[in-house]
């Protein structure tokens, strides 16, 4: 049974496809296709409130022909004492596929364990890999010209900024590494990235090479790419005050950004909040590819159902 719940679970072929089919979709939205999905129900089982995830993957799947079922967790009897296997098993016998965004990563480990279906990481605190494939879509878009879209990114340097011990920052270190990219972190020094994401780069027999610094001028120099997420995440939000403080001196500013190649871009995963993670002057700039990067995760969601479900559409 495939699953999709690290960025590693696809090989760099079948990621290359990914990204291949993603653009196909994109340029023939609306066009008829025979989706391998058609007519078949996934659940979408959110522990954590959700704007892009939720919508992106509702549309998604009705493009593709399918019916999306959101289960909010409070909703569920997990939150009575149920079992995740028991949960897992039972939905399964409905469902062709879940679709899960919850805190713990040993959540979406336990769906995919126990239950007889595809499962889809939606978020965990640990990782966030179909916003990474959807960056990697969008920094493809920029960098290539669409006949090696993976290629496009081997040996880019990308820089990321802020709380470095966060899913954002795990994914985008496993991510880069399983696309061939440079990535140089910068954030206090008591934010700097787990343990376990060493753990899961070796589990992939990849090298952990990515860097981290508490100097953003040292990660940002060279960088083609500049990425931050919000200093207070979701579940953290009693440590906000003291969180900001040490965060501050991690924003994106211009001065930050002209440190990086003149041609480098900025990215944000969304909800922004500007004067604290990312001034609203690089926000709103040129270089500024936030609601591309939002616009894509429909796109590559629907190419990353496609291909759990191990088919590709016709398109018409």
């Amino acid at each position: 049974m495939a699953h999709f719940l690290r960025e590693t679970d696809f090989s760099p072929e079948q990621t290359a496809s990914i990204l291949d089919l993603a653009a196909d979709l994109k340029a023939n939205r609306g066009r008829p296709f025979d989706s391998p999905i058609q007519g078949t129900s996934w659940g979408l089982v959110f522990a954590k409130s959700s704007t892009r995830t939720r919508v992106s993957f509702e549309v998604g799947l009705h493009e593709l022909g399918a019916n999306p079922i959101y289960l909010e967790q409070r909703s569920l009897q997990v939150e009575r004492g149920e079992s995740l296997a028991d949960t897992a098993e039972v939905l399964s016998r409905y469902l062709h596929g879940l679709i899960v965004r919850c805190h713990g990563h040993e959540v979406v480990e336990a769906f995919a364990e126990y239950g007889t279906v595809p499962v889809i990481n939606a978020l965990t605190d640990f990782l966030h890999p179909c916003q990474i494939y959807s960056d990697a879509f969008t920094l493809s878009e920029r960098w290539g010209d669409g006949t090696d879209r993976l290629g496009s990114l081997a040996g880019r340097k990308i820089a990321f900024f802020g709380d470095c011990s966060s899913n954002m920052a795990h994914s985008w270190i496993l991510g880069a590494a399983h696309f061939g990219m440079r990535i140089s972190l910068a954030g206090p020094a008591a934010f700097k990235p787990r343990p376990e994401i060493d753990q899961a780069l070796s589990d992939a027999g990849l090298p952990s090479e990515y860097h981290f610094t508490t100097d953003p001028k040292e990660a940002a120099r060279d960088a083609e790419m500049l990425y931050t997420d919000v200093f207070v995440s979701m579940g953290r939000e009693a440590e906000g005050a003291a969180r900001l403080e040490k965060m501050r001196p991690y924003g994106v500013t211009m001065d930050l950004l002209e440190v990086a190649k003149s041609d480098a871009c900025f990215m944000h995963c969304l909800p922004a909040h500007l004067g604290e993670e990312v001034d609203a002057d690089v926000f709103n700039s040129p270089q500024s590819i936030v609601y591309d990067q939002a616009e894509n995760r429909l796109h590559v969601q629907k190419a990353i159902l496609v291909a759990l479900a191990s088919a590709k559409p016709v398109l018409a």
